[in-house]
């Protein structure tokens, strides 16, 4: 890429960054209540999100080979462990992210 295109790119994604930060408050108002569908989507859409996640980190386990699909059920295990006990997103996720490539690197 010329310098050109780099800078185009690099202001193209800058401004889509601030049009989806920026949006919502422009198309919703602290006047109005915010919408019934909005609130439900706010509700509904951070479970469906992990529980994709979760499909999408576990689609090519192959439980017949290697360790058999143990560093991942560990892993798995490690997370929700963590966040039974500190309720902490961040935490629960980088615990289990470190479990498993410690397992991954050094056990299996």
């Amino acid at each position: 890429m010329t310098l050109s295109q780099q800078i185009v790119t690099i202001a193209l994604c800058a401004a889509g960054t601030m049009l989806t930060r920026f949006l919502p408050f422009l198309v919703f108002s602290s006047k109005k209540p915010t919408p019934r569908f909005v609130s439900y989507l706010g509700k509904a859409l951070p479970a469906a999100v992990f529980g994709m996640l979760v499909v999408y980190c576990l689609k090519n386990v192959n439980v017949l080979s290697g360790g058999h699909g143990l560093p991942e059920l560990i892993s798995i295990a490690v997370v929700v462990a963590l966040h039974l006990w500190k309720r902490q997103m961040l935490i629960s996720v980088a615990g289990g992210t470190v479990c498993y490539m410690l397992l991954v690197q050094f056990v299996f």
